[in-house]
């Protein structure tokens, strides 16, 4: 199968840091129209996001609509596996990470999809071992700017919003972002 038609049908596996980027700000349109029927919300970040009452009608809204499935992992699966193995006892070199990450991360490994996921940092050692596909707030909005559903302007506007709400990313602005990770030019 050729990149575009996978990434038609993919799954992508997001965990509650990169889904919240999005509701925090307003913006979970974009991941609707990027990603609509195949984005998957692990048990583990939907009960994450009962924390947060106007987050989770936020993402209720996205289940309503056939944009976003609320997932489980069957006990005893091997992806249940994995998730307990990050959780509670990983194996030598590896760090032991939050419920909502090691859900996306065992998901996306046993289920082949993407996992979407701004915590590099208790990821990426996961995420290379297990050589899982992997998306960043920043990947989507590149990606949304190319299918031309936001401008780098809206990319720029909606980067300040996320980082006014707290948002962890790596760089200033979204035009920097694209410079340094979109192969864009200065």
């Amino acid at each position: 199968m050729i990149r575009e038609e996978k990434r038609l049908i993919e799954k992508y596996f997001f965990d509650t840091d990169c889904l919240s980027a999005f509701l925090w700000v307003r913006e979970e349109s974009i991941l609707a129209k990027l990603y609509a029927g195949r984005i998957i919300l692990p048990a583990q970040v939907y009960n994450e996001l009962q924390k947060v009452p106007h987050l989770l009608a936020r993402v209720d809204t996205l289940k309503n609509n056939g944009d976003l499935n609320v997932e489980s992992m069957e006990v005893g699966s091997a992806e249940y596996r994995d998730y307990l193995q990050m959780t509670t006892a990983p194996e030598a070199g590896m760090r032991i990470i939050g419920r909502g990450e090691a859900a996306g991360i065992a998901m996306a490994k046993q289920r082949n999809g993407t996992l979407a996921s701004n915590n590099l940092r208790d990821i990426r050692p996961y995420v290379e071992k297990y050589d899982i596909s992997h998306i960043t707030t920043g990947d989507i909005l590149i990606e949304a700017m190319k299918a031309g559903i936001i401008t780098e302007s809206d990319g720029n506007n909606i980067w300040a919003d996320m980082i006014r709400k707290q948002r962890m990313l790596p760089i200033a602005t979204f035009s920097e972002y694209l410079v340094v990770f979109g192969k864009r030019e200065a």
